[in-house]
């Protein structure tokens, strides 16, 4: 069908939108010049949407009752088995509920979004099913991604499966309630500020944000996406090389690829740490909300690595800081821009785009006042910077970034991989159902200052459990360089066999 061509009124009012001052007569003018151009728009609309086929049957599924949903973890359970063998033949996952799974709903988290089908499997999916892997279903994620905490989602919160009434972290909270339950074998988690750490790291399971551009991002509704990332979360280190052994490697169809180096992760485990330089990285123990006991446990996982063969020191990188502060404006700015303006998708980017979701998601304005509380916050803040500054802010935080990865480059010229806390913190309470909105926003970001230099820089970061507090897990995280998983892996499986981390 032919699309709506603009009268001449629409033109006029379209030059003023765009801060010209244009009189009818010209409008009428433009009018005239406009039609052949839009004659391209009418053959795109007559051709089909190219997507990827969708290989492997499924059901809707549906959401689980409160009975199956102890943590409030599922946000739909619908059963995808795929090849009869594989490397993961025999394993369970859950996708983040902002990974598409064709035929089955997406909500992201946020009603605004509730109805929307994908017509395509991301290409994480379709990768997993092809290595026999069987998806139960979506797990809940945090509106739109836009918290630390697991207390934002429309389904309602997440409960850490440790103590009920406390975080499960976000954004990926689902994901690691059901591993850390015991209900799932491996997640699929998403991280742009340490949404796979934080929830990782609060209920005691391993979470892996890999390389940028490491594991194609095709199918995962964006934030931003210079800070996009997807990865593996799982109950153990065998499981999470596994799984990232069959997620990472180019697709063709996600920009945030450029020439990834995929290894055997597998081959790393066992290998022990004898030799390895570790760095303990001073700036990341200081953060303000710094509990003692958690800095104790981290710094006595450090002492274990030296114990276990390891070259273990202090090293500073003043530049972990300024990463940090370029988080914000990048992340604030960049997803105001991307995420809602542009209607999840965006524009300026090859690859693959989901047209379905950008028609589905742009009904957001329709219904801001429903946005979660962390939401509104950062699009405030992210619109002002764009509004009175131009994108200044954004632009000149990416420049920093760069100088700031060059730092953290450095120091790993002389180091194989630093060390520090995965979070300052372990699981906070939950906030009450009419919390005021300064509990509801510090419980959603008083622990992403931690995790989310590296999501600006792109290194590679995992958070591993390394003993208790308050009966509660602690996360050390372990960074490496680009396409340093394999590294991370073999320090990590050698830290797992050292005992069990519930007694350090």
């Amino acid at each position: 069908m032919s699309i709506t061509r603009p009268t001449i009124e629409d033109v006029a009012d379209l030059a003023a939108s765009l801060h010209m001052t244009m009189s009818l007569e010209e409008a009428a003018e433009y009018q005239g010049l406009m039609g052949g151009m839009f004659d391209a728009y009418d053959i795109i609309d007559a051709l089909p949407n190219p997507v990827p086929p969708v290989k492997y049957p499924r059901t809707p599924g549906a959401k689980p009752e409160p009975a199956d949903n102890a943590f409030g973890a599922w946000a739909i359970k619908s059963e995808v088995k795929g090849a009869a063998e594989g490397k993961l033949k025999g394993k369970t996952v859950v996708l983040k509920d902002n990974v598409a799974l064709a035929g089955v709903p997406m909500m992201n988290g946020s009603t605004t979004l509730e109805g929307f089908i994908p017509a395509a499997d991301a290409t994480i999916v379709t990768r997993m099913l092809d290595a026999g892997a069987t998806i139960l279903g979506k797990a809940v994620c945090e509106h739109f991604c836009l918290s630390g905490g697991s207390h934002t989602s429309d389904p309602g919160p997440v409960h850490n499966p440790w103590r009920m009434g406390y975080s499960a972290g976000g954004s990926s909270s689902g994901s690691a309630a059901l591993v850390a339950a015991g209900e799932v074998d491996m997640a699929i988690g998403g991280d742009q500020g340490g949404s796979i750490r934080i929830p990782a790291s609060y209920c005691g399971i391993y979470g892996m944000k890999p390389t940028h551009g490491l594991v194609p991002y095709t199918g995962v509704m964006p934030i931003e996406s210079t800070v996009d990332h997807t990865g593996p979360m799982t109950a153990s280190v065998a499981d999470n090389a596994l799984l990232l052994e069959v997620l990472a490697g180019a697709d063709g169809l996600d920009p945030r690829q450029y020439s990834p180096q995929v290894s055997a992760y597998t081959q790393a485990l066992g290998k022990g740490v004898e030799g390895l330089k570790i760095g303990i990285l001073k700036e990341g123990f200081q953060l303000p909300n710094l509990q003692p006991e958690v800095e104790a446990k981290v710094r006595a996982g450090a002492e274990r690595f030296a114990a276990m063969g390891a070259k273990v020191t202090e090293v500073s990188i003043p530049a972990h800081l300024t990463a940090l502060a370029a988080w914000n404006p990048i992340t604030l700015e960049g997803f105001v821009m991307q995420m809602m303006h542009g209607n999840g998708m965006g524009f300026n980017w090859k690859g693959l785009y989901d047209v379905g979701l950008l028609d589905a998601h742009a009904g957001w304005r329709q219904k801001a006042d429903d946005l979660s509380q962390t939401l509104k916050l950062t699009m405030l803040v992210g619109q002002w910077g764009l509004s009175h500054y131009r994108g200044r802010y954004y632009a000149k935080s990416r420049n920093i970034a760069i100088a700031a990865k060059a730092a953290y480059d450095a120091v790993f010229g002389e180091y194989d991989l630093l060390l520090m806390p995965t979070l300052p913190c372990v699981s906070t309470p939950l906030p009450g159902k009419d919390a005021p909105l300064a509990e509801v926003v510090t419980r959603a970001f008083e622990m992403t200052a931690s995790t989310s230099p590296f999501d600006v820089t792109g290194h590679p970061a995992m958070s591993i459990p390394c003993g208790l507090s308050d009966g509660l897990p602690v996360g050390l995280m372990l960074i490496g360089k680009d396409y340093a998983e394999a590294t991370i892996y073999q320090a990590a499986s050698a830290f797992e066999a050292d005992g069990d981390w519930k007694t350090f």
